[in-house]
């Protein structure tokens, strides 16, 4: 191996091993914030494996300070990353795992899990899933169903003797 032939095959070994730390082209056009704060990216990948492409719509920045993103999942769930002072925290319905810990990690990745189990947002509305259960099973009725509604008299409850 001359030289030459040696300096070319160290170039393509040091593009390559950059390659695989940098965010590609693709991903930079469908997610600005991974170029912006690269640390998210690795967050992502450790909560939903390199595969995230596959379950991510899109990535909000919401917060400046603390630095906070919302996750936006293709069934129209989310769930928030916040940088903290020692470590980032996921926020998952509510919950806050910090991922400092792996156990936290662990259940934070859990519970992921559990809201792409869920379903789209649109099939819970088209079913009526949310305003049912809110209800004991009845749907509300809707604005322009009851337009006199203030003028029918309400129904009087039987008293028990």
């Amino acid at each position: 191996m001359t030289r030459d032939q040696l300096k070319n095959r160290i170039r393509g070994l040091v593009k390559q091993v950059y390659s695989v730390n940098q965010v590609t082209p693709e991903e930079a056009a469908q997610y600005d914030e991974l170029t912006k704060f690269p640390e998210l990216k690795k967050v992502i990948v450790d909560l939903l494996t390199n595969e995230y492409d596959n379950f991510l719509d899109s990535i909000d920045w919401v917060s400046p300070r603390p630095t906070t993103f919302r996750i936006n999942l293709k069934n129209g769930q989310e769930f928030y990353l916040i940088y903290g002072k020692r470590s980032w925290i996921a926020q998952v319905e509510g919950k806050k795992y910090y991922l400092l810990n792996l156990p936290e990690e662990e259940r934070a990745a859990q519970a992921i899990a559990r809201i792409l189990r869920y379903g789209t947002k649109e099939e819970e509305t088209e079913t009526g899933g949310a305003a049912e259960t809110a209800l004991g099973g009845e749907t509300p009725p809707a604005a322009e169903e009851t337009p006199g509604a203030a003028e029918t008299p309400a129904e009087e409850i039987p008293a028990e003797a």
